[in-house]
């Protein structure tokens, strides 16, 4: 591949000099007979420079005469989709060529030479020469569209919108979205519609294919039973008139699981079926599967079944929910098959790629869909998965994920580019040339927003300072583009998080001391004190940054429908970036306290008072001896094995990942330290090991299992060889329990803790959880 060090996004900057090339009064020459795409290329190019500058480029066939600057639009040869940028700014000449190796190519040239001039009001130039060739890395560059009632935005997204979203990411290289029908796992309609599902979903085909993008539509197998000829014949007619109304489509995936639950044989046989009833009037229909959520039998069924090389059958797609690595599976699939990625980018929480130990106070309130600008993250994941694929098409649920799709866009084109020159051409393009290396690194800075212990982390209030300045410094129109209001919402959000999160940590720990000292002024008094403390709010802590807060959200509401409360925007649900909600969730003990407290004051007498609120103030000791972990705060798991760590293992395959219990309702009284947790995923262990025993002393171990109701059950070994207890439901709610370890487990003076959950299970691979370990040294 011709791959320039600094090709794609750094547009081939070969000298930087005091001259330039003023293009305000440039004609945009196509060559003669244009193509559609060819045309359509040159459109975008002269209406997007018309929107940042009011100049208004022509566009011509025929070269004008005289010195007017010329754009000129070619074709070249080469790889597909590649494409040539060509400018000397002290040239005699005033011509920038862009030659594309094909129709595409003319469009992503188009789409470079964009990202690479300056472009202010009513004035259009490019500083630097261009001698650039370049052609994409990947052949499969796409992202996930879907316009249904669960995702945070999308729903109420009209044509126009999704047209300009189409062109956008056409700019940056995409070249291929991914539908979802009308009926999937949503619910049928929305009160954001602005039209009925199967009239928008062609809609969307419609503008794809103008833009030379290719169609793929997501459609999960939904019934209950394909082996079933009047269902397989019912669904046969569902696709085919769902599907025919579609002006451009060339490949539908069929998740195997995600929804859908249906055995390896009788799925594929269905989809054989499907293929050739689509094909009827598709000829040229690409059809690819998926093992998502398959347990091991099933995988071993898939397996063996793709040995046959079905000719049907087009490619293997890797997503969440696979129990297998994108390596394994290249190794395991015939080498007929393609394997597509299938990569969750939307998703921070309960995901394919968690944030690696991510703050509990982050998790409870910005919740699993957040905008969440991950630009570093992502490209460790593209990197770590990329080389065994054709390409992607990434998994997204709205616009919470933008920066993270622009930035697979990117590698997608070239994998070695550098993420600060991603981000600067993204904040060049639709933010302003003006704030490029501001902008750009706030988009960094939010993402450090999310690193280490949040009360550790003073610079999220940088963050807030660095976006402040933006915001003072920004035109009316920046303030209502919609890709910074949400960096702005972000950065409002996380300082607000961090300064209660300092506020109640504040409150607890006196209240505690209260307690702690309850013998002397009797246990009704402290209690009553206790509760005084912990409801002083500092007379709203941070109320500014709170405000702002939901002025933004409303912001987002009006400029792109993006949903952030349920009760003011009708979001389908709390969990779907509806953040907004959960802004003033506790981060301290106080509800699991002020509970407590009305338990305790019905006890009879005051010996029985003063004891419960000893083991209140001493929850976290394990006695002399003892050792105590909080397993769902990382800084306070010192016994935790974390294995691979996220930069070697992202996926978590082999490494322990931080969690939060997604229930709501009666969990919120629970103690912190008892709806976080950490758990090993699929089959892998989750293990605490423990040096410095006393070989001589005798120990036991009290455990609280994570409060997630899951249908798996999980086990417990000492040093590989001691069963301290069989497979076992989780208690719901939860609550201690305690075992006595055998000698022989502690005698050598160290102490290995293994969980297993379920082995070969399918789904998620989630549930061996475990919250809050105690070893106890016995007297």
């Amino acid at each position: 591949m011709n791959r320039l060090c600094c090709a794609f996004l750094a547009i081939g900057v070969l000298s930087l000099q005091a001259s330039e090339l003023d293009l305000t009064h440039a004609v945009i020459l196509l060559p003669a007979q244009p193509l559609a795409l060819e045309k359509k290329a040159a459109t975008l190019l002269k209406e997007e420079v018309e929107k940042r500058s009011w100049v208004q480029w022509s566009i011509a066939i025929a070269r004008p005469v005289g010195d007017v600057p010329v754009i000129e639009i070619q074709r070249g040869h080469g790889p597909a989709e590649g494409y040539r940028l060509q400018a000397d700014i002290d040239g005699p000449k005033p011509v920038v060529i862009v030659s594309g190796n094909d129709a595409r190519g003319v469009l992503y040239g188009v789409g470079g030479l964009l990202r690479a001039l300056e472009i202010g009001r009513e004035k259009v130039t490019l500083t630097h020469s261009l001698n650039v060739g370049t052609v994409p890395s990947l052949a499969l560059r796409g992202h996930q569209l879907g316009y249904r009632p669960k995702t945070n935005s999308y729903d109420g997204w009209d044509l126009a919108k999704w047209g300009q979203y189409i062109r956008d990411l056409a700019v940056f290289g995409t070249n291929a979205i991914e539908l979802i029908p009308p009926r999937s796992d949503d619910d049928l309609d929305s009160p954001h519609f602005p039209l009925p599902p199967a009239r928008m979903m062609a809609g969307m085909s419609r503008l794809a294919g103008e833009y030379g993008m290719d169609v793929w539509v997501w459609y999960p197998a939904l019934e209950k039973d394909y082996a079933d000829l009047k269902t397989v014949e019912r669904a046969l007619s569902e696709w085919t008139e769902t599907l025919k109304a579609l002006p451009r489509l060339d490949a539908i995936f069929v998740p195997g699981g995600d929804p859908g639950h249906t055995a390896p044989a009788v799925l594929m046989a269905m989809l054989e079926k499907q293929a050739a009833n689509l094909r009827r009037t598709r000829p040229k229909l690409q059809i690819w599967l998926s093992p998502q959520g398959f347990n091991l039998v099933w995988m071993e069924e898939f397996y063996a079944l793709l040995a046959k090389e079905p000719r049907w059958l087009t490619g293997i797609v890797h997503g969440p929910q696979v129990r297998d690595s994108i390596a394994v599976m290249r190794k395991r699939v015939p080498a007929r098959y393609a394997i597509r990625n299938y990569p969750d980018i939307t998703h921070s929480l309960h995901c394919q790629y968690p944030v690696p130990d991510w703050d509990p106070a982050f998790a409870v309130t910005l919740g699993r869909e957040t905008i969440n600008p991950r630009p570093i993250d992502e490209a460790l994941i593209f990197r770590s998965t990329y080389r065994d694929t054709t390409g992607f098409i990434s998994y997204s649920e709205g616009c919470n994920d933008d920066v993270n799709k622009f930035v697979w866009s990117a590698l997608g084109w070239n994998p070695d580019v550098e993420v600060n020159a991603v981000l600067r051409d993204y904040t060049r393009y639709f933010i302003g040339a003006r704030h490029a290396s501001t902008f750009s690194e706030g988009l960094l800075a939010l993402e450090r927003n999310w690193r280490g212990p949040l009360a550790d982390n003073a610079g999220v209030l940088d963050t807030l300072k660095l976006f402040q300045s933006l915001e003072r410094d920004a035109t009316p129109q920046e303030l209502t583009n919609w890709r910074f209001q949400q960096a702005e919402y972000r950065a409002y959000y996380d300082a607000y998080v961090h300064d209660r999160l300092l506020h109640e940590t504040d409150l607890e720990a006196r209240a505690v001391a209260i307690l702690s000292k309850a013998s002397d002024g009797g246990s009704l008094q402290a209690m009553t004190e206790a509760e005084r403390v912990l409801s002083d709010d500092g007379g709203r802590v941070a109320a500014d940054l709170r405000q702002r807060t939901f002025e933004l959200a409303e912001a987002l509401f009006q400029s792109i429908r993006m949903q952030l409360s349920v009760p003011r925007y009708k979001a389908v649900d709390i969990s779907r970036g509806a953040n907004l909600d959960a802004i003033d969730l506790p981060l301290n003990n106080r509800n699991w306290l002020l509970a407590r407290f009305a338990a305790i004051r019905k006890q009879g007498t005051e010996a029985e008072r003063l004891q419960a609120i000893g083991e209140i103030v001493h929850w976290a000791d394990p006695g002399p001896g003892g050792f105590y972990d909080d397993l769902g705060e990382p800084a306070r798991s010192p016994h935790l094995v974390k294995g691979a760590g996220f930069a070697q293992d992202p996926a978590y395959a082999a490494t322990s990942v931080s969690g939060v219990g997604d229930e709501e309702g009666e969990p919120l009284q629970w103690r912190k330290s008892t709806w976080t947790y950490s758990e090993a995923m699929r089959d892998a262990p989750l293990e605490l090991r423990y040096t410095g025993l006393d070989p001589a002393g005798a120990y036991k171990l009290r455990v609280i299992y994570a409060g997630e109701e899951r249908p798996i059950q999980i086990r417990l070994v000492a040093n590989d060889i001691t069963e301290i207890h069989p497979f076992r439901k989780k208690e719901f709610p939860p609550c201690p329990l305690e075992f006595q370890l055998p000698h022989d487990a502690t005698a050598s003076g160290s102490l290995s803790l293994k969980w297993y959950g379920t082995p070969s299970q399918g789904s998620n691979g989630r549930g061996n959880q475990v919250a809050e370990v105690w070893l106890i040294k016995q007297k």
